[in-house]
């Protein structure tokens, strides 16, 4: 395939400039302006608003008059907000341009040295050279700006809840592999910064657990002895259940969250930061229950994370998920734990409603997707429904920001907002917002 003309204006390839970094965007980077030689009509048009999917990038709603007075927009990875920086401009796009980061001519007092070698590279951290106190106060930053932005809503976002583990967290990592190269490298690890097919080799990753990374030397021997009969690109799985770690897709692990032990498949999906899972369950299950619902659905359920974690503050609790084989732990999850008042479906979320029996009034919801958001067609009838509380976890604020709009167009009022730190280093976290019916 033909690589894509690059696009000269308004820099020619690989020009470099000095920028100052005034912002983060919510894909955790660096973001400046540079005024423009000539602003004429085109460049004019070049800085317009970004539309709705590019304004996901950062929060940018500026006049077309202002930005041209701002200036031009250059995205720049691994700098902060107050740095002056040396960029390299290797992408224009129709309004903005993106740079790599040559050197850093003025740091950020908030810049730390990454623990990682590979930081920069790997594309799996974007934060590593930010202070972990910074990096929850930008996210809140972010959360809040994106309930503005794309929503429409000035909220106060409380503080983010950080991880216990700042380093060493991770319970599941999942390196990939290609067979081996023209050069006879074959590197085993995570995409490339700023790449959707270049691997960086990782032999350690510091953000996963220890036990991962015992592992992790091992299998990638394992992976290397059989070098010649890979034909194919691949995955390995390393999921790591209080020290005990497995690579097959298959084996049942064990997750103690709380009082409660949860049992899953190492394939199926599980949250992946073990420390922060009881004050995170404990949040969602108390928020569930605070305007006094007697009834629980969970959509998305899983294996039973939070249906079973809440299921002691209701009379009755019903579940339900995609994944048979999630579902089936789940109902094993509940006897194992001596829980008898909850149920479970293996259905897609929209088939929950179907014969519910409990009563929207006295019912709370609690709904925890895919990064993509909701299903239009789940959102239309759970407003329908009319539960007394929706409590809405998110790994993608974008995604839910978007789907709130729904809600408070429906009726709903926002009641609380509660960013939690399931990922440290990198941009990601998880977001809950608690919705009340209007009475």
């Amino acid at each position: 395939m033909a690589k894509t003309k690059f696009k000269d204006h308004p820099f020619p390839y690989h020009h470099e400039l000095e920028l100052d970094i005034s912002t983060l965007t919510n894909r955790g980077v660096g973001l400046g302006r540079v005024a423009l030689k000539a602003t004429g009509p085109t460049e004019a048009a070049g800085l317009a608003l970004r539309n709705t999917a590019e304004r996901s990038e950062g929060p940018d709603l500026r006049s077309p008059a202002e930005q041209s007075e701002a200036g031009w927009v250059v995205m720049v990875p691994f700098t902060l907000p107050g740095e002056r920086v040396q960029v390299r401009i290797f992408r224009n796009h129709k309004n903005f341009s993106e740079g790599d980061l040559v050197k850093v001519l003025t740091p950020s007092p908030h810049r730390v040295a990454p623990r990682c070698s590979l930081f920069g590279r790997c594309g799996g951290c974007q934060y590593q050279h930010l202070s972990y106190t910074e990096q929850l106060g930008w996210k809140r930053q972010q959360v809040e700006e994106l309930l503005q932005h794309m929503a429409g809503v000035s909220f106060p976002v409380a503080p983010v809840v950080g991880s216990p583990m700042e380093f060493g967290y991770r319970s599941k990592i999942t390196p990939h592999f290609n067979p081996p190269r023209a050069d006879g490298e074959m590197p085993i690890g995570f995409l490339r910064q700023g790449t959707r097919f270049d691997l960086v080799d990782v032999k350690r990753c510091d953000i996963a657990t220890d036990a991962i990374n015992a592992r992790l030397t091992t299998a990638r021997a394992e992976v290397h002895a059989k070098r010649d009969s890979y034909h194919r690109g691949s995955t390995l799985l390393l999921r790591d259940a209080g020290g005990d770690v497995t690579t097959a897709f298959d084996t049942i692990v064990t997750e103690t969250v709380g009082d409660l032990k949860l049992r899953f498949l190492a394939r199926d999906f599980f949250q992946n930061n073990p420390f922060i899972l009881p004050a995170f369950t404990q949040y969602v299950g108390a928020q569930a229950s605070a305007r006094g619902a007697k009834f629980l659905v969970d959509a998305y359920c899983g294996s039973g994370l939070f249906a079973l974690s809440a299921a002691r503050s209701f009379e009755r609790v019903a579940g339900v998920e995609i994944s048979e084989s999630s579902i089936v732990f789940a109902k094993e999850n509940a006897t194992a734990n001596g829980i008898n008042n909850a149920t479970f479906l293996a259905s897609d979320a929209t088939a929950i409603f179907a014969d519910l029996e409990f009563p929207a009034s006295d019912t709370a919801v609690i709904i925890d997707p895919p990064r993509k958001g909701c299903d239009p067609a789940f959102v239309e009838q759970l407003i329908a429904y009319g539960p007394r509380t929706v409590v809405y976890v998110s790994c993608d604020p974008a995604t839910q920001m978007r789907d709130l709009v729904g809600f408070l167009a429906a009726g709903y009022t926002l009641s609380a907002v509660q960013p939690f730190d399931l990922f440290p280093q990198t941009r990601h976290l998880e977001c809950v917002i608690t919705l009340a019916k209007s009475e």
